[in-house]
């Protein structure tokens, strides 16, 4: 069974923030994949300019030249069909 819950870590421990929706039993085992949302537009942005972080100005060029060449991304458009 897999359940999405949102909860707070506090105390060392994770709290349900709605614990009557969950479907468990006192003291069963879980396991917890822990994915902080994000906070703000500026975590966004600080996330993107990671992207080229630690590449050669050579290497961010051609990565950009890939992402502009389209051929690849609709080989029937440019074919004709």
């Amino acid at each position: 069974m897999k359940q999405t819950i949102d909860a707070v870590f506090e105390n060392g421990s994770f709290r349900p923030l709605d614990d009557h929706s969950l479907q468990l039993s006192q003291g069963q085992r879980v396991r917890l994949i822990v994915e902080a949302p994000s906070d703000s537009q500026e975590d966004l942005i600080e996330l993107a300019g990671q992207v080229y972080e630690g590449l050669s100005d050579k290497e961010v060029d051609e990565i950009e030249q890939i992402a502009l060449d389209r051929s690849d991304f609709f080989p029937d458009r440019i074919a004709g069909i």
